[in-house]
């Protein structure tokens, strides 16, 4: 499994938010709600130069939005189903927009199982003594084939003036 260190910029993600809880994961029916919409977002999105947006964003934070990681067996929390957008978009009525700090990260590629990605990036935290600093974020990057990525937070970086 492909698991390299990175700095994962400030962003904003413009989506559908949703509360999970034991027992309860809305990221499916936020996505869909989302994709059913995404034509009001659309235009906002964040573009490389070639005019494919950047990312598409599960992205997670706890209730407190302080984007620490989920609770309770890393089920609950708050999920954002949404694509990268400039720090200065608003969101459209019935949108939510979060901005998510900058991070150092392992970033995990996510070949076929979701599952064993999570738990390849939580092994490799232990493995090098490190503790997880923030929500893991998941981010599908277009430009890649829609190649999904999962970014496991290691430590809150300085916010940029």
């Amino acid at each position: 499994m492909e698991i390299v260190s990175c700095e994962l910029p400030a962003f904003s993600v413009i989506g559908m938010e949703g509360e999970a809880w034991p027992g309860h994961n809305p990221s499916s029916a936020l996505w869909e709600k989302a994709n059913a919409r995404f034509g009001e977002v659309e235009g906002l999105a964040l573009r490389d130069e070639k005019g494919t947006p950047v990312g598409i964003w599960g992205a997670m934070g706890d209730l407190s939005r302080q984007f620490l990681p989920w609770t309770d067996g890393f089920s609950r929390g708050l999920y954002l189903a949404g694509v990268q957008v400039p720090p200065e978009a608003l969101p459209p009525e019935g949108w939510t927009k979060w901005t998510l700090p900058a991070f150092a990260c392992l970033q995990v590629k996510v070949e076929e199982d979701y599952a064993a990605a999570f738990r390849a990036g939580l092994d490799e935290l232990e493995r090098r003594g490190l503790t997880l600093a923030g929500a893991v974020q998941e981010c599908q990057r277009p430009a890649q084939g829609g190649q999904l990525y999962l970014f496991f937070p290691l430590k809150r970086l300085r916010e940029e003036a």
